[in-house]
Parts: structure tokens; C-alpha cells; sequence
């Protein structure tokens, strides 16, 4: 599980941090930054021969200095579940990986994000594609005025 994201989910819980030098810090949690720096609120800081405390309203302790982070269970299953709920989904919309399908031979399979055919194409395969486009609005009007009906010619009787 990724440190990060357990600890922002603790986000305004209760948490022990306890850093490198000895000293304890318990507050609830803040905020967390990428390097884990943290800002606790409401702390009680106690020395690290436990024999002193300190009353603080908030702390920044730098992410470099943590020793161990002790988080409450109640997080820790909270994040379980989100974990687990996604795992659901993600097997329920399962899509498969990579640029191939079933076969393991080069370039061939079902294609991978944008589906097609997948492989190489021909050289020149774009203006084949570009030509195709434009002929497609001729061939419809064509198509159209086949399909209308037109209207016998005038027949003169003299």
C-alpha cells in the first residue's frame, strides 16, 4: 500500500508521529505534502526521555526527520475498503493491456487502447486514408441521385 495515500487519508484524525531524535508528536493530522512533511493541530509534544510535554497549537515536522508514523486502525480499514472497492471495478472493467490480443506473435492481436487491428501498416497508408475520405461525399451524391427517382421526359405527339 502506498505511505502517501494512507497517511492523507488520515487527514483529520488523531495520529502519534514520532521522529528520529527520540520526540513524540500527537495531534490530528493537517495536511501531508509529497515528502510527507506534516502539520499536526493541537499537539502534545513529549520529550524523547518521556519525562516532558509541551502543549502545542499546530507543528510542522519535516518529512525527512519521521521516524514512525502511528496511524489508528480505523484508517487503516478505511483504506482497505477503498483499495478492495476498487479492485472491484477495475476486475468488472477489465480491458486487458499492452498492443496485442490473444496471439503472442509480433504486431498482430486486437489491437490495444484505440482498438483497430493493431500491427504495422502498410507504407502510405495515410494518403490511401486521405484519398478515401475524399472520394466518400462524391460516391454519396452519386448514390443519391441513382436513388431518386427522376421523372419521365416529355413525349411530344405532332
Amino acid at each position: 500500500m502506498f505511505p502517501l495515500s494512507l497517511v492523507n487519508a488520515g487527514v483529520g484524525k488523531p495520529m502519534r508521529v514520532e521522529i528520529k531524535s527520540g520526540e513524540s508528536y500527537n495531534g490530528h493530522l493537517v495536511s501531508c505534502d509529497n515528502f510527507m512533511n506534516l502539520i499536526l493541530r493541537d499537539v502534545i509534544c513529549t520529550s524523547a526521555e518521556g519525562d516532558r510535554f509541551w502543549k502545542l497549537p499546530e507543528c510542522y515536522i519535516r518529512g525527512h526527520s519521521i521516524k514512525y508514523l502511528h496511524i489508528p486502525d480505523e484508517v487503516l480499514d478505511l483504506v482497505n475498503e477503498e483499495r478492495q472497492s476498487r479492485a472491484m471495478q477495475n476486475r468488472n472493467n477489465f480491458r486487458g493491456r499492452g498492443r496485442g490480443g490473444p496471439g503472442f506473435h509480433r504486431g498482430g492481436g486486437g489491437g490495444g487502447r484505440g482498438g483497430g487491428a493493431g500491427g504495422r501498416r502498410p507504407y502510405g497508408h495515410h494518403q490511401q486514408n486521405q484519398q478515401q475520405q475524399q472520394q466518400a461525399p462524391q460516391q454519396q451524391q452519386q448514390q443519391q441521385q441513382q436513388q431518386q427517382p427522376q421523372a419521365p421526359a416529355p413525349t411530344t405527339t405532332a
